[in-house]
């Protein structure tokens, strides 16, 4: 790859809006900090406003830009028309010489786009995730494969994301398959040990931990698939944990079909750090998330995803995840058959994590610098980062 030599440090412009983004690009975000190579610019949306201030600074990560776009009930059309014109002006006032997206959000999708507008470079993380159905989920599915036509770095988290991308016509030389930021960051949360579960402590039930948010699953979908939930804790032997959307199109859903039951706990969003304390607590997952379907393996927990598709089949393909659609009486009896068949169970909790061993971070920051013209002796060589495969590959090399 082509680059002009910049003198260092090299000006980094990380965007994030949401959780997911400020969670994936933390650990990016505080290697570039604690490097004489890099000065990161980290810019947020807004939102996700309400979770982001506090995270940011349990996670060591510094906001220098941050913008308001977000109006109650506002169409994505008109939240889309503002970032693009606020990460504009951000672009043009700080002129960074490069911006770093993550995954598949509107704040993505803007960044990259208002980058390409001013002539920036874009690095995006969490690249080539596909379902293959445009509108599924939504917008998701658009938002990545277009920001896969403007990156000049893409970071797959995985072998076949990489696939995905050099299959649609991505040169390989600017495809680089580095594991998944989500596992760096939770590792390092949970060796911090600074979060607290929210599981009743000494219950003796199974501990079930429920997250539904998507906008293909809102409405009628989903509280139907809350009525089966509450099925499930009817069981008794069942404690079901959800921390609950902000959305109101959630909570218009689940609100009445789970609350006021003995065994269902509906708690308000949790801060990262207590939702990976309760993660790693839980004995099964019931998700909608993308990140979750990640994380999940990484601590031996099954998860059932609760979609008709996923971007992230690793985890279905390694037999740590399920993807059970959103039936009702499908998800129930799922449910039903991990809680009650111990070798199945196993089976799943042991299948291991295709996404990472928690050096994503060192092969992006060692790619960008090499590009950036960085001494290669400043910065760690990302194949000693993990162990080889017998015939000498490794699972995350960049070749």
């Amino acid at each position: 790859m082509s680059m002009d030599i910049v003198t260092a440090p090299v000006r980094a412009m990380l965007v994030l809006g949401t959780r997911p983004e400020a969670i994936k690009l933390a650990p990016v975000a505080r290697a570039m900090a604690a490097s004489p190579l890099f000065e990161p610019i980290v810019v947020t949306t807004g939102q996700h406003r309400e979770m982001l201030h506090q995270m940011l600074e349990l996670l060591q990560v510094e906001a220098r830009v941050e913008l308001d776009v977000m109006r109650e009930r506002q169409e994505l059309s008109q939240l889309t028309a503002r970032l693009v014109e606020g990460l504009g002006e951000t672009i043009r006032a700080e002129r960074p010489d490069l911006v770093v997206v993550q995954g598949d959000t509107t704040s993505a999708l803007t960044g990259a786009l208002a980058a390409f507008y001013e002539h920036i470079p874009v690095a995006h993380v969490e690249a080539g995730l596909r379902t293959g159905v445009l509108d599924n989920p939504f917008p998701e599915e658009l938002n990545r494969r277009l920001i896969g036509r403007i990156a000049r770095w893409h970071f797959a988290p995985t072998p076949r994301a990489a696939r995905h991308l050099r299959d649609e016509g991505v040169p390989a030389s600017e495809v680089f398959t580095t594991g998944n930021t989500v596992i760096d960051n939770l590792l390092w949360v949970l060796q911090e040990g600074v979060g607290r579960s929210v599981f009743r402590p000494e219950s003796g039930l199974r501990r079930v931990l429920l997250t539904l948010h998507r906008r293909e699953n809102q409405g009628n979908k989903m509280r139907e698939m809350g009525k089966a939930l509450r099925r499930l804790a009817d069981r008794g032997d069942v404690e079901i944990v959800l921390p609950l959307h902000k959305s109101p199109a959630v909570r218009d859903a689940l609100l009445p079909e789970l609350s006021g039951h003995p065994d269902i706990h509906v708690v308000e969003p949790l801060g990262y750090l207590d939702f990976s304390a309760t993660l790693a607590a839980c004995d099964l997952v019931l998700t909608d998330s993308g990140g979750i379907q990640e994380e999940a393996p990484s601590l031996g927990k099954p998860a059932l995803v609760l979609r008709t598709t996923t971007e992230r089949p690793e985890a279905v393909d390694a037999g740590a995840a399920q993807l059970v659609g959103t039936e009702p009486e499908t998800i129930l009896a799922a449910a039903v058959h991990l809680l009650d068949d111990a070798a199945a169970y196993e089976r799943m909790a042991t299948a291991g994590n295709p996404f990472g061993d928690g050096h994503a971070t060192e092969r992006i920051i060692a790619q960008l610098a090499e590009d950036f013209g960085a001494d290669a002796d400043a910065v760690p060589a990302p194949d000693a980062l993990v162990a080889p495969h017998a015939d000498g590959t490794g699972p995350y090399s960049t070749a």
